[in-house]
């Protein structure tokens, strides 16, 4: 059964009007009576969000984990809207980056692209903004029906230049046009905490087993590239942090070590990101059991 999308256009169009007139503090208060609603009424997204809350807020009481799942609604709620205010061209938000300098290094040293792997983590569409700078064109790795909702949010169309999109649908899951991307000295993004049904590594994950797919570092090793990982936070109304100091850059020594290494790096990648929760407990909008096993029978 296809995930339910939710909201409608009355309920955008409301907060665009607010957002004109109120500004973001005024967009934002709005939130919290929406949000109460989801966590009252929507069994399914509070049941998705509870997955983490679980793990991340251990200690915590039934009320408190509820009230946890809440802060995460509110949370990304914020982040959908700073989405549209920047679009909208009503404004931009200050970006600190951490980082730069070693991408940057990466880049002078090697005619190669390089694999940017991001997560569900604060707002990493609109911080992507701060990597314009390095010049490079950014291929995002996103399945067709998500197209509709990433070009509204970043204002891609068919004729921008700087960001394009290649499906994971296309031959061989998109993998010549990634590889061709990083030949040519470009960036690829990629979404690396959720599986999608595609094969998955296990990793330890605030104490418990977890499932992530290790695609993006199977093709770095063959592209010979190294993988960034792109971790975002919001920390004031108008202010995002961006870190891309995380440099993982997968070889692959033999056939016979090969599930053993990829799953080393792709532990490196859940090592981050349980950092990063643990600074910013409520911009991982994860919303899906990672650590339940699914049946992945390509697991390795």
């Amino acid at each position: 059964m296809p995930e339910k999308k939710r909201g409608n256009a009355l309920g955008l169009w409301f907060f665009r009007i607010s957002l004109r007139l109120f500004g973001l503090s005024g967009a934002y208060g709005l939130l919290y009576f929406v949000c109460l609603y989801y966590l009252l009424f929507d069994r399914r997204a509070v049941s998705s969000a509870m997955a983490y809350a679980e793990r991340r807020f251990r200690t915590f009481n039934t009320f408190r984990k509820y009230y946890a799942v809440y802060r995460l609604f509110v949370s990304q709620g914020k982040n959908l809207i700073d989405r549209h205010y920047i679009i909208s061209g009503l404004g931009r938000f200050d970006i600190e980056l951490q980082g730069y300098d070693r991408i940057k290094s990466l880049f002078n040293d090697s005619r190669k692209g390089v694999i940017l792997l991001t997560a569900h983590v604060g707002n990493w569409q609109v911080t992507m903004t701060a990597l314009e700078k390095l010049g490079k064109k950014v291929y995002l790795l996103m399945s067709p029906e998500e197209n509709a909702a990433v070009r509204n949010s970043l204002n891609i169309d068919e004729e921008n230049e700087k960001v394009r999109i290649i499906s994971p649908d296309n031959f061989l899951g998109g993998v010549v046009e990634i590889m061709k991307a990083i030949d040519e000295g470009d960036i690829v993004s990629i979404m690396g905490d959720r599986s999608y049904g595609h094969s998955t590594a296990e990793v330890n994950l605030m104490g418990e087993k977890a499932y992530f797919p290790y695609s993006a570092f199977s093709i770095a090793a063959a592209a010979g590239c190294p993988v960034v990982v792109l971790l975002t936070a919001k920390t004031a109304t108008k202010k995002y942090f961006v870190d891309i100091s995380c440099v993982i850059e997968p070889k692959l020594t033999s056939r016979a070590r090969k599930r053993e290494e990829l799953a080393g790096y792709v532990q490196e990648y859940a090592n981050a990101l349980e950092k990063y929760s643990g600074t910013y407990p409520f911009q991982w909008f994860l919303f899906h059991d990672i650590w339940k096993d699914e049946g992945n029978k390509r697991r390795i």
